[in-house]
């Protein structure tokens, strides 16, 4: 059995990866973290991303074709002893598999030329969890692009990266954009904005019966606990709340999100909607 070539925390290889461990220095290096396997199999998938892997030896092992994908797209490999990956993982049970990844933000200039017709617009969201868990409901829903503003989370927290179970590596994201910024370009190329809020005045429900949801479509979600404020519902074309049926107070951001994107993927896709059930 092969014997782990890094084995020691304190080496300068394993101290420069537990560093993207924190925002400062990820934005330094331009460099982040991809931990188990599905994650750095969708990270070795896309072209010039991965740079380096740590694996233990049984991980190795294991995933095996998952360590070639890591070497032929060109990334270092590096056979490490379990302590080493504890060191650098961020999960309490750790897979086995670390990635360090370069970062793959999408200019937001480049995703408004690619006239997306379904987009989320992460506004004030702070949990890390969430925004991975809505890129991900984005990327099942058939999104385009997602776009995270200033004043939301890191997009590259490790806790994201994990919620995403993959999702980031598969469309276009934009980070940074002032919501005022991205609300107007998004309306320039023709998109409909909406706002996602309990309290909108326009119904989910309704705005599906009148026949106005088969077009480009950006839905922008809020903070978790205090939803959107004012100044950005009044950015929006509608302000749309998703209907309680039943006796619940409330969705939770993720699911509510996964129901607007939804509900517009399945509108673009119906009679006289914007895409056909052949296109993506």
């Amino acid at each position: 059995m092969p014997t782990p070539e890094l084995i020691s925390p304190r080496s300068a290889r394993v101290s420069a990866a537990r560093r993207l461990g924190k925002r400062n220095f990820r934005g330094k290096d331009r460099l982040f973290l991809a931990e188990g396997p599905q994650a750095v199999r969708e990270a070795a998938g896309h072209a010039d991303t991965l740079v380096e892997l740590f694996v233990t030896v049984d991980a190795a092992e294991r995933y095996a074709d998952i360590v070639g994908e890591a070497r032929a797209a060109g990334a270092r490999v590096h056979l490490a002893d379990e302590a080493v990956i504890a060191d650098i993982s961020t999960t309490v049970t750790p897979q086995g598999l670390v990635g360090v990844c370069r970062f793959l933000d999408t200019p937001f200039e480049e995703i408004l030329e690619g006239r997306p017709k379904l987009v989320a617009v992460l506004a004030h969201v702070r949990d890390p969890g969430n925004a991975g868990t809505v890129l991900r409901c984005a990327d099942a829903a058939g999104a385009e692009a997602v776009v995270l503003t200033d004043a939301s989370v890191d997009l590259y927290n490790p806790k994201a990266v994990r919620a995403s179970v993959g999702s980031l590596f598969h469309l276009p994201v934009a980070v940074g954009v002032p919501v005022e910024e991205a609300v107007a370009g998004l309306k320039g190329t023709g998109v409909r904005v909406l706002a996602a809020d309990g309290a909108g005045e326009d119904d989910l429900d309704a705005e599906l019966d009148k026949g106005t949801m088969g077009g480009p479509t950006a839905w922008v979600f809020g903070n978790e606990a205090w939803g959107l404020p004012q100044e950005t519902r009044a950015l929006a074309d509608a302000v749309v709340r998703v209907p309680i049926h039943g006796k619940a107070e409330s969705l939770n951001l993720a699911t509510a999100a996964a129901v607007c994107l939804y509900a517009s993927a399945r509108a673009q896709r119906a009679f006289g909607g914007c895409r056909t059930v052949t296109t993506s």
